[in-house]
C-alpha cells in the first residue's frame, strides 16, 4: 500500500512538473506521439522484423500462413512495395498528429476557446477514466462502422476508389498495415473516430493517453496476422474479422467488434473466402500433378512386383519339371 502511494505521488509530481513547464499543446502532441511510438510503432516494427528475418517460423503462427507475411512468401527480403506501405503508414501517423495540433492551435490561439483535450495538473479519478474510455470506445465503434461502410465503401464517392486501391490492395493484414491507406481515407476512418469522442467528452490528457494506448494495441494485434493473440476471447475475433475484411476485398466486417455488422447484416461470409484460400493453396501445391505422379509410381511398382512374381513362378515350374 505504501509502495503504491509512493508511486502515485511520484507520478503526480512528474505530471505536475511536465504540465507546468510546457504548454498544453506541446504536452498533448508529444504525449500522443509517445503513446503511438510505445504501443503501436515499437511492437509493430518488432513483429515486422520477426516476419522478415524468420519467415518460416512466422508463417507457422500466421492464421493465413505465408500469405500473411509482408512479402507474401518465405523470403528474407523487403521489397519496394513493403517500404512504400511502411512509409505511408508512418506519414499517416504524423499527419494525424499534425491535424490534431492544427485543430488545437486554431481553437486555443486563434479563436481563444478552450482546448479539446483537457491538460490540467489535477488527475482524473479511476472511475471517471473507466467511464470515459468505455463510452469513447462505443462512439468510436459507431463512427468507425458508419464511415467505413457508408463512405469508404460507397461506390458513388471518389474516396471509395482511394480506399479500394490503397488499403484493399493488401493481400492480408501484416504488422504496420493498420495505418496504411490514402491520407484522406485515413483521416476519415482512423483519426476522426478516435479523436472525436475524446473531444466530445473532453477527455483529460491522462484519459486520452490510456484510450489511445488501448486503441494502438488493438490495431497492432488485429493487423498482426497471428493466429494467437493476447485476450484471445476478444482480440482473436477482431483479428479474424479484420483479416476477412481485407481478404474478401471489403465485402463485410466494417466494424472492429462485429456487433454493428451483425445488426446491419454486413458480416463477411467466411465460407467462400476460406474455400478460395484452400483452392489457392491446392493450386500452389499442384496436388493434381503429385497425385498423378504417385499413382503412376504405384502402378510401376505393382508392375515390377508382378513381373518379379512371374519370373519366380516360371523358375519354380522349370525347377519342378527338371526334377
Amino acid at each position: 500500500m505504501l509502495f503504491t502511494s509512493l508511486n502515485l505521488l511520484f507520478f503526480w509530481m512528474t505530471w505536475t512538473t511536465l504540465v507546468l513547464s510546457h504548454s498544453p499543446l506541446r504536452v498533448e502532441l508529444f504525449g500522443t506521439l509517445a503513446i503511438r511510438l510505445v504501443f503501436y510503432l515499437a511492437p509493430s516494427i518488432f513483429f515486422f522484423a520477426f516476419d522478415t528475418i524468420l519467415p518460416y517460423a512466422a508463417s507457422s503462427i500466421k492464421a493465413q500462413g505465408q500469405i500473411a507475411l509482408p512479402s507474401g512468401h518465405k523470403r528474407r527480403k523487403i521489397s519496394r512495395m513493403e517500404l512504400k506501405i511502411i512509409g505511408w503508414s508512418l506519414f499517416n501517423i504524423f499527419l494525424s498528429i499534425a491535424v490534431q495540433g492544427a485543430m488545437e492551435f486554431t481553437l486555443t490561439t486563434l479563436l481563444r476557446r478552450r482546448s479539446l483535450i483537457k491538460v490540467a495538473v489535477r488527475l482524473p479519478y479511476p472511475w471517471g477514466i473507466t467511464i470515459d474510455v468505455v463510452r469513447g470506445f462505443i462512439v468510436r465503434e459507431i463512427l468507425n462502422y458508419a464511415i467505413h461502410r457508408f463512405v469508404l465503401h460507397n461506390d458513388r464517392l471518389r474516396v471509395n476508389r482511394f480506399h479500394e486501391t490503397w488499403y484493399h490492395g493488401l493481400r492480408a493484414p501484416w504488422p504496420l498495415t493498420a495505418h496504411y491507406d490514402h491520407p484522406l481515407c485515413y483521416i476519415l476512418w482512423k483519426f476522426v473516430p478516435l479523436y472525436l469522442p475524446a473531444a466530445l467528452f473532453r477527455f483529460h490528457m491522462i484519459t486520452y493517453m490510456i484510450f489511445l494506448g488501448l486503441v494502438s494495441l488493438e490495431e497492432t494485434w488485429t493487423h498482426s496476422g497471428y493466429s494467437r493473440v493476447p485476450l484471445g476471447f476478444l482480440l482473436s475475433g477482431m483479428a479474424r474479422r479484420t483479416e476477412m475484411h481485407v481478404i474478401s476485398g471489403g465485402d463485410g466486417n466494417y466494424g472492429a467488434w462485429g456487433v454493428l455488422d451483425w445488426l446491419g447484416g454486413s458480416t463477411a461470409d467466411e465460407s467462400e473466402t476460406i474455400e478460395e484460400d484452400v483452392r489457392a493453396e491446392l493450386a500452389d501445391l499442384d496436388i493434381d500433378t503429385k497425385i498423378r505422379k504417385a499413382v503412376q509410381e504405384a502402378r510401376d511398382h505393382m508392375g515390377d512386383s508382378v513381373a518379379k512374381e512371374k519370373v519366380k513362378t516360371r523358375r519354380r515350374i522349370n525347377g519342378n519339371g527338371k526334377a
